[in-house]
């Protein structure tokens, strides 16, 4: 087994890749490149409706352009929803499973109600509590339920390379959608494992579920990655980066203009220096990581 840091980048292929979603690619990139392991990339297709080829086509001239490359072929969600099946059906053979009809608005509500030590938010097992009669009440009502995660309030620590020592509780969350979908949760913690990924370096937006899948590779018994969540680029109103803000995509900079910026962001040249991605392994060092939160130094 490699003692290399094994990472991807896994976009959904439902628009063209922000400079916030490049950033966050070339970091991964540099913390496996610059350990001397692989770097691979994945679709995340699982939302039919949004995910198109052509997104997924500028995506990777959006990565090439900057200087990124892949080891292997990038699998598709859309295409493993076998592997994902047997995932859950292991989890079901545990015990581990519920179905939850819960709306949206009920979810909210129960979210918003006290309910002991969960975190805010958090799904409070409301149909893991139902009477037999309630669940034969909503199993006629012809709704197709979702799958949950029975997770016993399962208490996760990890440590993260940039935000150290982190501590959560773990709620019932969704497994397969009532649309019939594998749910996000269950499908990135089955690819990392596939994949053979061992460190996942990604957006501090996701540091929250990380005990989710913590647990759930555990319950799997499938081997959990290290961590590292790396800032997210700001648009000028303090949000995260989107569309509304402008020209925040690579088809509206330079390539080698943007890679300058992204570079300079993170403390590994100067503004405006010529770089190339190749060019900043040697100087990378994950310890000494600084990340600005903007747009600075980039003309929008």
């Amino acid at each position: 087994m490699s003692t290399a840091s094994d990472g991807r980048f896994a976009p959904s292929p439902s628009g063209r890749l922000h400079l916030g979603n490049l950033r966050t690619a070339l970091l991964a990139w540099l913390f496996a490149r610059s350990a001397g392991g692989s770097f691979l990339l994945r679709v995340e297709d699982l939302d039919r409706a949004r995910s198109k080829p052509e997104h997924e086509r500028t995506q990777r001239e959006d990565l090439r352009a900057i200087g990124i490359d892949w080891d292997a072929e990038a699998p598709r969600q859309s295409e493993r929803t076998a592997r994902y099946r047997e995932a859950l059906a292991q989890l079901e053979a545990d015990g581990r499973v519920y179905p939850c009809w819960c709306t949206r608005a009920e979810i909210r509500a129960a979210a918003e109600a006290p309910h002991g030590p969960l975190p805010e938010g958090a799904y409070p097992g409301t149909c893991r509590h139902l009477s037999a009669a309630e669940r034969a009440q909503r199993e006629h009502s012809g709704r197709p339920p979702a799958l949950r995660l029975d997770a016993r309030a399962a208490e996760i620590e990890f440590d993260d390379r940039l935000h150290g020592r982190v501590a959560g509780m773990v709620d019932d969350f969704v497994l397969w959608r009532g649309d019939d979908t594998p749910a996000y949760q269950l499908a990135v913690v089955v690819d990392d494992a596939d994949q053979g990924v061992t460190e996942v370096v990604r957006g501090d937006d996701l540091l929250d579920s990380t005990p989710r899948q913590i647990e759930l590779a555990r319950l799997l018994a499938l081997p959990s990655p290290g961590y590292a969540h790396v800032p997210l680029v700001l648009g000028p109103d303090g949000s995260r980066l989107a569309k509304r803000h402008g020209a925040v995509t690579l088809a509206d900079h330079d390539p080698a203009a943007a890679l300058s910026w992204m570079a300079s962001s993170v403390g590994l040249a100067e503004r405006g220096q010529a770089v190339t991605a190749s060019g900043l392994i040697a100087r990378f060092d994950p310890a000494g990581l600084v990340t600005s939160d903007g747009l600075d130094g980039l003309s929008l």
